[in-house]
């Protein structure tokens, strides 16, 4: 995404200070025209996803008492838009089931970005009709034939695993190679990765 392009982000929080500060710093990203929609009630999401569907939804997950993110989903045809969850408080894991990523009031303004531009890219990727592998993919795929676990590249390229997998599945879709050793081979004569650091058999 240039800089000058748009990017929808609403923000569904009950508490103003949380949701007007969150949205001050979106606006300030100095990489993205980031044009924002503050929702404090269901009854606003619910406008805000019947009226015109956001990009990118950061919202708290106790919003409304539980935030159903499948249920949103499914109810909206919103499979599209991306799931930020906003902590601010000790979340159970089991709440965080169905989330692009996460974001929490101690995240720097560089971590914050770096976070919407992985949700961004994956945007792109899915929308782009070529079939060759984008950079962060053959990153990704080096770090794979390397022998790394999704959770680690998650952790070294400071994306979600959900990225992490969304990525996968678009290597395997774009190169039609679904083995272990396809993939090995394929990364090795494209020099991502030199044949000393591979770790899977072929």
């Amino acid at each position: 995404m240039k800089s000058h392009d748009v990017i929808n982000i609403a923000v569904a929080e009950a508490s103003m200070i949380v949701r007007t500060g969150l949205i001050s710093v979106l606006r300030h990203l100095p990489d993205y025209n980031v044009e924002t929609l503050e929702i404090s009630s269901m009854e606003g999401l619910q406008l805000c996803m019947e009226s015109h569907k956001p990009e990118i939804l950061i919202v708290n997950p106790m919003f409304d008492g539980w935030f159903n993110v499948e249920e949103i989903k499914r109810q909206y045809e919103a499979q599209d838009v991306k799931f930020i969850s906003l902590i601010c408080t000790v979340v159970d894991a089991n709440m965080l089931k169905g989330y692009d990523e996460s974001i929490n009031l101690f995240d720097d303004i560089e971590t914050l970005s770096a976070k919407l531009s992985a949700m961004i890219h994956v945007n792109e990727e899915e929308d782009s009709d070529s079939e060759s592998l984008s950079q962060r993919e053959k990153e990704i795929l080096g770090y794979v034939v390397k022998g790394m676990t999704n959770k680690e590249i998650a952790e070294k390229l400071y994306i979600s695993v959900h990225t992490v997998i969304t990525h996968r599945r678009n290597i395997t879709r774009k190169l039609q190679v679904h083995s272990a050793a396809g993939l090995t081979i394929y990364a090795i004569v494209n020099k991502l990765v030199d044949i000393s650091e591979v770790k899977m058999k072929l």
